[in-house]
C-alpha cells in the first residue's frame, strides 16, 4: 500500500488504525503475603488476576513478603495496584482503612454485612481518594489475643504485660495502654521471633497469621482468647488511571462475590485450632474490654485516625444484629 492509500485509510478508518496500534491495558499489582508466592493471599490474587481480564485488565502480580516494601513500590509507581492489610491501606483511604478499627465488628455476621456494603455503588465516592481507588476488600479474620501464658485471661492479669504493637500503626499504642498493658514495637517480620522467644507476652492476630507465622512455638503454656479485638481485612488499592473506565466498581463486585467462600475458609482455619488452645473469657471481662475498646475507638476517631462515617455504619450493623449491646443507646458513633 503506497503512502497516499495509507493516508486515505487513516482518514476514513481511524478506529481501525487505533485498534491495531494502541497498546492494551497492562497493569502490575504488588501483593503482600508473609509466605510470598506460596501463600493463600497470593493464590487468591492469582484467581483475581485471571478473572480481571473480563473487566479489560491484564494484571501481572509481584509477590512481597515485606509489606512496607510492597507499599513503597506502589507509592513510587513501580506497581499500579497494592494488595495489603487494611491497617496499611488506611494511609491511602481512611474510610475502608477504618473497617479494622478496634471493637466495632465483633462477629462474622456483622463483618459480612460491612464487606458486602463496600461493593454498594452508593459508597463508590468513598472508595476514591486523590489518584487512588479501593478496588476490593477481603476478610482476613478476627484478631484474637494470643498469649504465652494462658492464665492471662482477666483484665487484672494483663496489666503490665508486654503487648506487641506494629511499628507503623501508632493507634495500637493507645489501645494497648487503655487496657493497661505495655506496648512493645514490632514489625510483621519480627513479631513471630519476639513472641516465640518470650520477648513479648501477647499479640493480637487472626488465626491465618497465627498459622502462617507458626506462633504455636511460643504457646507451650499459652492460649488464644476467644474474644475479637478487631476484625481485620486485606484490601486492593489501585491507581484508577492505569485501569479501564469503571474498573473499580466491577472489581469490588467481584470481591463481594468471593466473600462466602472466604468466610468459609476462615471458619475452617479457626476450627482447625486445637480446642485446648482456646481460652474462654468471663463475660464480665469481655464487657470490660468492650468498654475500654470503645473509649480507644472514640479517641482515635476524634483524632482523625479512624473515619467517623465508617464507625457509624458499623455501629448500625452491629446494633441491628445485637440491639442489646451496651453502647447501642449511646451517641458519638
Amino acid at each position: 500500500m503506497d503512502l497516499m492509500m495509507k493516508t486515505i485509510f487513516k482518514c476514513l478508518f481511524p478506529a481501525l488504525f487505533l485498534t491495531v496500534t494502541a497498546p492494551a491495558f497492562a497493569q502490575s499489582v504488588c501483593v503482600f503475603d508473609p509466605s510470598g508466592a506460596n501463600g493463600d493471599a497470593y493464590f487468591f490474587m492469582k484467581d483475581y488476576a485471571v478473572n480481571s481480564r473480563q473487566f479489560g485488565a491484564d494484571i501481572t502480580l509481584k509477590p512481597y513478603t515485606d509489606e512496607q516494601k510492597a507499599t513503597s513500590a506502589f507509592k513510587s509507581g513501580k506497581c499500579d495496584g497494592l494488595f495489603a492489610t487494611g491497617i496499611r491501606i488506611r494511609q491511602f483511604n481512611n474510610f475502608t482503612g477504618s473497617i479494622d478499627n478496634v471493637g466495632q465488628i465483633p462477629t462474622t455476621d456483622v463483618a459480612k454485612t460491612i464487606l458486602y456494603l463496600v461493593a454498594n455503588p452508593k459508597l463508590a465516592p468513598e472508595m476514591i481518594n486523590g489518584d487512588t481507588e479501593i478496588a476490593g476488600v477481603s476478610p482476613l479474620g478476627a484478631a484474637y489475643p494470643i498469649a504465652t501464658d494462658r492464665t492471662m485471661n482477666t483484665m487484672a492479669k494483663i496489666f503490665g504485660k508486654r503487648f506487641a504493637v506494629l511499628d507503623y500503626d501508632p493507634a495500637q499504642n493507645e489501645i494497648v495502654q487503655k487496657i493497661g498493658a505495655v506496648p512493645v514495637t514490632v514489625s510483621l517480620s519480627t513479631i513471630a521471633e519476639k513472641f516465640n522467644s518470650g520477648q513479648v507476652d501477647m499479640v493480637d492476630l487472626p488465626i491465618y497469621a497465627y498459622k502462617a507465622l507458626d506462633l504455636s512455638k511460643g504457646m507451650a503454656k499459652g492460649g488464644i482468647g476467644r474474644y475479637t479485638i478487631a476484625f481485620l481485612t486485606t484490601q486492593l488499592i489501585i491507581h484508577p488511571g492505569k485501569f479501564p473506565a469503571d474498573y473499580g466498581q466491577k472489581s469490588r463486585n467481584w470481591f463481594a462475590n468471593q466473600l462466602n467462600r472466604q468466610f468459609q475458609s476462615i471458619k475452617r482455619l479457626e476450627d482447625s485450632v486445637a480446642p485446648n488452645d482456646w481460652v474462654e473469657l468471663r463475660d464480665a471481662d469481655k464487657l470490660g474490654y468492650d468498654k475500654l475498646l470503645r473509649e480507644a475507638r472514640l479517641s482515635l476517631i476524634h483524632q482523625g485516625v479512624y473515619n467517623k462515617r465508617m464507625a457509624n455504619i458499623t455501629k448500625k450493623a452491629r446494633c441491628q444484629k445485637y440491639p442489646s449491646g451496651f453502647d447501642c443507646g449511646m451517641g458519638e458513633e
